[in-house]
């Protein structure tokens, strides 16, 4: 495909889907000008408005939604031929779209993008962090990293990992002192917790389940929980990858040792399509390969 004409339909796409000229212009760093004198030119070629526009509003007319329609076949169609190609030569080309939790950002991921960058001159990476669900489709993404277990969806998931939680402190805290306290006797201390996670914890020796206090503070992001615990705010149930470094320097301490908490899946999630580009194949076996690393140091 002419690469002016492929250009000038992933914006038109874009525009549809972000529902804004500036949001897309910020996706595919061009300047909301550019992106606006793209449209404009569809819209002289075709002598006709693709969208209807308003100070608030951007909505599709009719001849806009016919050419969305048909942009998203063409491009489908130009996808698949370029995976195609790829998976013959199986070699990654182009840009991947990763979407992966805040916490990954802070070290997981940095030696298997140098892998992928180090390895395939003709690939790079666009990271996006977030602990909110991602609409893969809607973004774009290529592929996500999740916490499971994931519901149903028109996603395709494969493992990565089952990693460990450990219950932690920081070494300045006063339950520091007395960490070997049983769960039930940790109301006098705050407990912060995550918006969407709660876990029971099993005693090791007889198996007894128990629940711990309600949580004093909630947070929807694991990474600023994390730097909760360690300036000294409270206790939180914390993935043990994400701190390993800090446990093993006495940064942070784990509490209730003889509780255990559950394991928690890693996944990868890509859109269901016939054919998974090389670039995403590549990437999802450079992540397994480091995660099990990380699952063997645990």
């Amino acid at each position: 495909m002419n690469p002016k004409l492929f250009r000038s339909l992933s914006i038109f796409v874009r525009i549809v889907e972000t529902g804004s000229m500036s949001k897309a212009a910020q996706e595919l760093a061009m300047t909301t000008s550019a992106v606006s004198q793209q449209i404009k030119q569809i819209e002289r070629e075709i002598n006709l408005s693709l969208f209807n526009r308003s100070p608030r509003d951007l909505t599709l007319t009719e001849a806009g939604e016919l050419n969305y329609q048909s942009c998203l076949a063409i491009l489908s169609a130009a996808q698949q031929t370029s995976e195609k190609l790829q998976l013959l030569q199986n070699r990654p080309s182009g840009q991947l779209k990763l979407v992966a939790p805040v916490g990954f950002g802070g070290g997981i991921l940095s030696k298997p993008l140098k892998q992928l960058t180090d390895q395939y001159p003709d690939f790079d990476v666009q990271l996006s962090l977030s602990d909110e669900a991602v609409d893969m489709i809607k973004s774009g993404a290529d592929l996500a990293i999740a916490i499971g277990p994931m519901e149903e969806s028109n996603l395709v998931s494969r493992a990565l990992a089952n990693w460990p939680l450990t219950l932690c402190v920081s070494k300045n805290h006063a339950l520091a002192n007395s960490y070997l306290l049983p769960p039930n006797e940790l109301s006098n201390f705050t407990r912060i917790a995550h918006t969407t996670a709660e876990f029971p914890l099993t005693n090791i020796k007889d198996q007894q389940i128990a629940q711990l206090p309600k949580p004093r503070i909630k947070v929807n992001n694991m990474h600023s929980i994390i730097q909760l615990v360690c300036d000294g705010v409270g206790y939180a149930i914390l993935p043990k990858p994400e701190v390993k470094t800090l446990l093993d320097n006495g940064e942070l301490i784990e509490v209730c040792p003889q509780w255990q908490l559950p394991k928690y899946d890693v996944l990868a999630m890509t859109p269901k399509r016939d054919i998974l580009a090389a670039k995403t194949t590549i990437a999802i076996d450079i992540l397994k390969q480091h995660f099990d690393e990380i699952s063997a140091a645990l």
